[in-house]
């Protein structure tokens, strides 16, 4: 199994004098942003439902699931 890409820290904190801090990473930025996407828009919330019905996803974590699809769809566009 390969290691996940992350896409490196999102929001860093720390100067010289306080501490780093890397906070969330790039890829839960980006998971966090689709969940919200899926969430409050009617019609991918229920292609999301279905998709992953189809694939075996159990829905308490479909969205969940889904939303880090994408994430790493979109770390890897950013690759590119």
């Amino acid at each position: 199994m390969s290691a996940v890409n992350t896409g490196g820290a999102a929001f860093p904190t720390g100067t010289g004098v306080t501490p780093y801090n890397p906070g969330m990473t790039l890829r839960d930025y980006f998971a966090a942003k689709a969940m919200q996407a899926m969430i409050t828009n009617d019609v991918i919330h229920s292609f999301t439902m279905r998709e992953a019905n189809k694939v075996g996803i159990p829905e308490e974590f479909a969205l969940a699931q889904m939303s880090f699809m994408v994430a790493d769809a979109m770390l890897k566009a950013r690759a590119s």
